[in-house]
């Protein structure tokens, strides 16, 4: 097993890893900012190194830093956790390159993953079911671009190779703005991203978002562990996920599961990562695959039992998955909330001191937060600030149990979204299921 890691992320998955390394005895290192040095992982790390000011792109973005500090204090690895340079495949190159093991899959697999074209052709010649689009960038024939959305049919959306996150993308209704769409969506890829290739799609005007969460090792095996429904969303951020979707089945599940596991054994994936869908009418079509641990795997653990970080320290350590598909089976139901310090009307940050907080507890349920008495959020970062899980026998049971457990729940000193997660809980259409990606912003009124 690897002796001594880096923890190159903050807040509560940093505290997740943290948890992860203690028991298989690995020994940590938290990288931090000056503004984060009373994280909980930070005092409870074996070593700690301040690697710049508060600002992430000083700090957590800076990709030397890093890897000296991993350097000073004798580290083997590196866990990027997620956001900040966790799907950044010069990071990964960098890191193995100095000698050290990247946590996560190989630095040609990420960044054939991080450009939406290869990503969609290497899924086509998987066998994973793909939107009907342009099947690689739009050139400047215009004729032709034009042909194309006649062929696919509007609406279309035009999205940029090296976009995310909700960034990057336009959709259009007619062949009239069409051309005016594809330069503008070029324009902002450009400056956003320093490239500026887009291509089109067909637009899915009613879709729910589902995710199929991966395993694979270097050995040349793979298993998938289910879906998330991930359709409660605000300008494409989740808000509330859930495993397993509601309304998929047990047929379909294995079908489309074992399509995603054996892409990762046909493109020599490694780790962690989520192959994300629009499921409409029936039909799934892949939009892209997230190369590393989400924020929502924590669902996903409750419904199998499987560890999903210290899989992946596992599986860097050059272990054979401990698991077979055969091992996988979904017992239950879980909801997770992600709690942010915002203000549950207008979303606007909320950072600040808090002064009292009270932990929900009870059967099935599970709080993955860095958050304490005192702790000061500070105004630089997401403002993500913890997770509150549900688990229950069935849906009906862990929706019962998350809507007691925000009652339950306490932050004083800020402003939190916990109202907002209450009134979703609430809702007869969410208590339904299977909701739309749409169905969040319009009950908002966005």
């Amino acid at each position: 097993m690897i002796e001594k890691i880096v923890i190159a992320n903050r807040g509560e998955i940093a505290l997740r890893i943290l948890r992860a390394c203690r028991e298989l005895g690995i020994k940590t290192v938290a990288v931090h900012s000056e503004a984060d040095r009373d994280l909980k992982h930070v005092r409870l790390a074996d070593e700690t190194v301040c690697i710049g000011p508060a600002p992430s792109a000083g700090s957590y973005l800076q990709i030397h830093s890093i890897i000296s500090a991993a350097e000073v204090t004798d580290a083997v690895a590196i866990h990027p956790g997620y956001g900040f340079l966790s799907e950044n495949a010069d990071f990964a190159e960098r890191v193995e390159e100095s000698g050290f093991i990247f946590i996560g899959p190989k630095p040609e697999t990420i960044r054939m993953m991080g450009d939406k074209i290869t990503a969609i052709e290497a899924m086509k010649a998987a066998g994973v079911p793909c939107v009907p689009g342009s099947d690689g960038p739009l050139d400047g024939n215009e004729a032709r671009t034009l042909k194309l959305g006649q062929e696919i049919g509007y609406p279309v959306i035009i999205k940029a190779a090296g976009g995310g996150g909700g960034r990057g993308m336009r959709v259009v209704h007619s062949e009239a703005t069409l051309l005016n769409a594809i330069s503008l969506t070029k324009a902002e890829a450009g400056s956003a991203f320093g490239n500026d290739t887009v291509y089109m799609e067909k637009y899915l005007e009613n879709p729910r978002h589902v995710e199929f969460q991966v395993l694979a090792d270097t050995h040349g095996n793979a298993i998938h562990l289910g879906e998330r429904d991930c359709s409660m969303q605000r300008r494409h951020q989740k808000v509330v996920e859930e495993a397993p979707a509601p309304g998929i089945s047990e047929e379909l599940r294995n079908r489309l599961g074992e399509r995603c596991a054996e892409a990762c054994r046909t493109i020599g994936y490694r780790g962690a990562g989520t192959f994300e869908f629009l499921y409409e009418n029936g039909e799934f079509y892949f939009i892209e695959m997230n190369t590393r641990v989400q924020v929502e795997h924590p669902v996903t653990e409750m419904i199998t039992g499987v560890d999903i970080v210290k899989e992946q320290l596992r599986i860097a350590a050059g272990e054979a998955l401990a698991y077979k598909q055969s091992d996988i089976n979904i017992r239950g139901h879980a909801i997770e909330c992600r709690i942010n310090a915002e203000d549950p009307d207008n979303f606007m940050p909320c950072p600040g001191n808090i002064t009292h907080l009270h932990i929900p507890g009870g059967p099935g349920i599970r709080v993955d937060t860095h958050i304490y008495d005192g702790y000061r959020v500070p105004p630089h970062y997401d403002s993500m600030i913890g997770k509150l899980i549900a688990h229950g026998e069935t849906r009906e049971s862990a929706l019962a149990r998350m809507k007691t457990a925000l009652s339950e729940m306490v932050i004083d000193g800020i402003k939190t979204n916990i109202p907002l997660q209450q009134r979703i809980m609430q809702d007869e259409a969410f208590a339904k299921g299977g909701a739309n990606i749409h169905y969040l912003e319009k009950k908002l009124g966005l």
